[in-house]
């Protein structure tokens, strides 16, 4: 099975899933990781800036775990066989052992409260997980 790890800086996981462009691939077998490369995307290629009707280079994984992405990703996501998994996890290889094994906290997708508009049409207003008010 494929992992996606969304990790823009290399080092920890993205918040931003559908604006990040770099993502862990892990190759996994029997529970175990057995490969993991790198893989960069040209800004068009992002989720944020490509078509969800096109293939996209993570059409592969069954899996993608960032630390946040919002219900139109998700769908987007679903749409295509792929799981999307929201973590306050920061570690990509410890999230994927810990996906790997159940052990992995997981966030409902929109969970973050993002403060600004994207421009998608929502106005920015997310439920804020803590207090149950829009932000």
């Amino acid at each position: 099975m494929k992992i996606a790890v969304a990790s823009q800086n290399r080092r920890t996981i993205t918040e931003h899933a559908g604006k990040c462009r770099k993502f862990w691939i892990y190759e996994t077998e029997q529970d175990e990781i057995v490969r993991k490369e790198l893989l960069e995307l040209p800004r068009e290629q992002s989720f944020h800036d490509s078509s969800p009707h096109s293939p996209h280079p993570l059409d592969g994984v069954r899996v993608l775990i960032a630390g946040s992405m919002g219900q139109g990703l998700s769908h987007r996501l679903a749409h295509k066989g792929i799981v999307g998994v929201v973590t306050p996890a920061t570690d990509p290889d410890r999230a994927v052992i810990a996906y790997l094994d159940g052990s992995l906290a997981v966030l409902p997708p929109d969970s973050h409260d993002h403060g600004h508009d994207h421009g998608h049409g929502h106005g920015g207003r997310h439920r804020h997980p803590d207090t149950g008010s829009n932000g």
